[in-house]
């Protein structure tokens, strides 16, 4: 059967409408339990910092969540086409990068839970985060749900567009700023164009030689990592003087496990690099907890810094839940996981990305995937979008979402799936409706258990 008969087929057995429909399980686990488990595979002394984040609004919470959402998702119905998945598809983890041609992209920047999966997942967690973050930033329901709707479309659309193109021609789409902008900023109002404007222009300012002015000093005539705690705290802080030798040692190993997963032509460029300095860094909201270390390099001397951010890849979310749609791909670790994830979902990638898996200073095995801390890195901020500005927004990461399933994916069955109305649009936006609703109480659930000191939390840092 045709892959185009393959998805009409199984919209017979998966009516579109069933999309909309979501109701928690009655042995749904209890989300602050969910959360609790995790927090045992991190960093107690961060922990709190990642409770405190969460707490700040349902948005946050949701950012968080990944973990919630991968046993909701589970049940619910899906057409049977398999896609690499980002596995957190939400607003915040869509961005600008610089490719290595110097180009400003725009792309998925997550993929700490990648995995092969239903599409449909990915898809109502992105629906989702766009419900909550318009809830969050006061948008009525009627309109929400248009919003909702768009995202949705802007999916739909571009897969139809991509089940349109040759193979060739759908690996080498990506969205490029520079001729998407113009394109964008005809819809913004004169104030977003020029806030569109600048931060596009910050983002460029966001590289190696920024990063290093803002993260390191020259100290004892050696440039170093300057001390933030707790969100940066050098290595050399965190153990006794004793150790230091060891811990240069030990570094020194892992950056040589990591090089050996880089292509030939980038391990040349990576050893025209020294160590220097490692130091301990809290990221994001999901992952805080997660070992990730920032490691200072120093090229043709200490005006010629390299930062790398090398971070820990636990087991993805999604894996209890994926067993039944064939089987994974295989690797030999979870930080080739992350990486051969992000090679088939970005359209261009970090020079410098690769990985690496060794004894921690625990003694335990533990597995990292490395990339530059900044190259033209920017995010958008979802709370602060007026409702054309989130449409709009909502509806670009659709098309970038379309874009990374259609590479991996049988685009040609998921486009003839879905269809071309608005059936999908509007039954996912229906179900983002009901799962912000549960979003929200379990937040709630999450600053009771707070409130009673069920969870540790600290200020929000």
């Amino acid at each position: 059967m045709a892959s185009g008969e393959l998805g009409r087929a199984a919209r017979d057995r998966v009516p579109l409408s069933g999309h909309a429909d979501w109701l928690p399980a009655d042995d749904r686990p209890d989300p602050v339990a969910v959360l609790a488990a995790q927090a045992q595979t991190r960093v107690a002394d961060l922990v709190p910092i990642r409770y405190a984040r969460m707490l700040m609004s349902p948005f946050a919470f949701f950012r968080g969540a990944a973990a919630i959402m991968a046993a909701d998702l589970a049940g619910t119905p899906t057409s049977g086409v398999v896609t690499q998945l980002c596995g957190d598809a939400h607003l915040s983890n869509f961005g600008a990068f610089g490719s290595p041609e110097r180009h400003l992209v725009f792309d998925i920047n997550d993929f700490d839970e990648t995995t092969p999966g239903p599409w449909e997942w990915d898809v109502k967690r992105l629906a989702t985060s766009v419900a909550v973050a318009a809830r969050g930033n006061g948008v009525g329901r009627g309109e929400r749900g248009d919003i909702v709707a768009a995202a949705v479309g802007g999916y739909r659309q571009a897969m139809a567009a991509f089940a349109e193109m040759g193979e060739l021609a759908v690996w080498y789409a990506h969205a490029d700023l520079a001729e998407l902008g113009p394109l964008l900023a005809a819809q913004l109002s004169a104030a977003r164009r020029r806030r569109s404007s600048r931060a596009q222009a910050t983002v460029r300012t966001h590289d190696h030689t920024q990063s290093a002015a803002k993260l390191t000093a020259v100290v004892d005539g050696r440039r170093r990592i300057v001390a933030d705690p707790p969100l940066i705290v050098p290595l050399r802080d965190l153990l006794p003087d004793a150790d230091r030798g060891r811990i240069v040692d030990h570094v020194r190993e892992l950056m040589e496990h990591y090089r050996r997963s880089l292509p030939a032509e980038r391990r040349y460029l990576f050893d025209a690099f020294e160590f220097v300095d490692v130091a301990r860094e809290v990221v994001g909201v999901g992952g805080v907890g997660t070992r990730c270390w920032v490691v200072l390099m120093r090229g043709r001397d200490d005006n010629d810094p390299l930062l790398l951010q090398v971070k820990e890849a636990q087991p993805s979310v999604l894996v209890p839940y994926v067993a039944d749609f064939g089987p994974l791909l295989r690797h030999r670790h979870d930080g080739q996981r992350v990486v051969a994830g992000q090679h088939l979902m970005q359209a261009v990638g970090d020079i410098f990305l690769g990985w690496h898996s060794a004894d921690g200073f625990d003694g335990r095995r533990r597995d990292f995937y490395v990339r530059q801390l900044r190259d033209w890195k920017g995010a958008a901020v979802p709370e602060e979008m007026d409702p054309p500005t989130l449409r709009l927004y909502g509806e670009l990461c659709g098309w970038t979402l379309a874009r990374a399933h259609a590479r991996t994916g049988d685009r040609f069955a998921i486009a003839a799936y879905i269809g071309d109305d608005e059936t999908f649009d509007l039954a996912l936006a229906e179900f983002a409706e009901r799962y912000a609703d549960r979003t929200e109480r379990d937040h709630a659930q999450l600053a009771e258990a707070a409130r009673r000191g069920s969870v540790p939390s600290m200020a929000a840092t």
